[in-house]
């Protein structure tokens, strides 16, 4: 594999110069002192936000999210874990919210997974904040397997959204990798494929030590995979 200094080059020619490409990292950060303090009602909503924006247009989301907030009673974990099947069914017809059935029965789930990390922990935020950063995914897999329809990107994306220092792996991330001389499959989606993405990013921060979304972001930076 080769040194992150070649990728890190790469991305600086393509971004204009290593001022532009550190401006552009510089929105970028992980916040685990921020994560470990966050309310479990802000990691539901955040769930919530990742697993609906899979499939429907963000900025549609985005604009509904007052509704959503007030239609799952601002995502309170203990007042969720009580409501009864009538709540839930009748969200399914409320305008206010993407009346997508599964969707709306994941927050139902993710709400008891929520709740299940805050009494093991103390909070799920500070769980989120202490998970090794050398296994991320081991992370993900966990979130696969306890909560609901948070595999794959959706759970990718959710740990960047709260502020965990990780790596999304974009089409352009994979490209990256593999012209690096990381031998992905084709899908790059695979247990192996995982297992080999994370060495790449666990020496990478060793090399550089820098933090995984930078190394992220800076390896989608550095190609264009649709050429």
């Amino acid at each position: 594999m080769i040194s992150f200094a070649v990728i890190r080059q790469r991305a600086e020619e393509r971004k204009g110069g290593p001022a532009a490409l550190q401006a552009l990292l510089e929105k970028y950060r992980p916040d685990h002192d921020r994560l470990r303090a966050m309310p479990d009602d802000r990691v539901l909503a955040d769930m919530t936000r990742r697993v609906f924006y899979s499939g429907f247009v963000q900025k549609v989301i985005d604009n509904k999210w007052p509704g959503f907030e007030a239609a799952f009673s601002g995502f309170d974990t203990a007042t969720l874990n009580i409501a009864p099947d009538d709540y839930w069914h009748e969200l399914t017809s409320d305008e206010r919210i993407i009346r997508n059935g599964a969707k709306i029965m994941s927050v139902r789930t993710n709400a008891a997974f929520v709740r299940e990390l805050a009494k093991e922990h103390g909070s799920a935020g500070a769980f989120f904040a202490d998970w090794p950063r050398d296994d991320q995914i081991g992370l993900l897999d966990m979130l696969s397997k306890r909560g609901s329809r948070l595999g794959g990107m959706t759970g990718q994306y959710f740990l960047r959204g709260i502020g965990r220092d990780s790596f999304v792996g974009t089409i352009d991330v994979l490209a990256c990798l593999r012209s690096a001389g990381v031998p992905l499959s084709s899908s790059g989606t695979t247990k192996k494929d995982q297992q080999m993405i994370q060495q790449a990013f666990n020496e990478w921060a060793e090399e550089t030590g820098l933090s995984f979304i930078h190394l992220s972001r800076i390896s989608a930076y550095s190609i264009d995979a649709a050429h």
